[in-house]
């Protein structure tokens, strides 16, 4: 399990046209945001991303970047920036499962085709949503074991205001006896 004001574990994929993306070489004054989502046959995952890709300028105003990641292909990846209209998220795939799960996420198997007509892939992770320091220290972070229910852009992008003004530490950070 990752815990809060502890080194998550190292990041690198590539992105869709920003190169590659590494957490340990990322530079942002106050961290960030990474969005990891199913995959191109997930239609919750493409109204979320689109979400996150109207928040993106909020993000970067508080120091902050995004990025969204799958362990999809590059051509799905792809498919999913096109359906969204991304132009300031990074999208970054072909994360591995091995390290989905060294990030906490859950893995699941292929249903078939989606409501939307495209096919799972065999395996894939599912939504998990982390906010990591420039130090590459996790600050928040929820993940899903389905594709529902997950947490408000809009929310974090609050909780962000309020963390900075008050200098507000990550929490839940305690591993001691209980």
């Amino acid at each position: 399990m990752l815990m809060p004001r502890q080194k998550t574990p190292g990041l690198s994929v590539e992105t869709l046209s920003n190169g590659a993306f590494d957490l340990g070489t990322e530079k942002t004054e106050r961290g960030t945001v990474i969005c990891f989502y199913r995959g191109l046959h997930c239609p919750i995952c493409a109204n979320y991303l689109t979400e996150l890709e109207k928040r993106t300028p909020e993000f970067a105003e508080r120091g902050v970047g995004t990025i969204a990641i799958s362990t999809d292909t590059q051509d799905r990846a792809q498919g999913m920036a096109d359906k969204i209209g991304a132009k300031a998220l990074r999208f970054g795939y072909g994360m591995s499962l091995a390290k989905a799960r060294e990030w906490g996420l859950y893995i699941s198997t292929s249903r078939g085709t989606t409501s939307i007509g495209i096919e799972e892939p065999a395996l894939f992770a599912e939504p998990g949503l982390f906010m990591v320091t420039p130090e590459q220290t996790l600050y928040y972070g929820s993940v899903q074991t389905m594709p529902f229910v997950r947490p408000h852009f809009s929310e974090l992008v609050s909780a962000l205001d309020f963390a900075i003004s008050k200098n507000y530490p990550a929490r839940g950070e305690y591993t001691g006896p209980v």
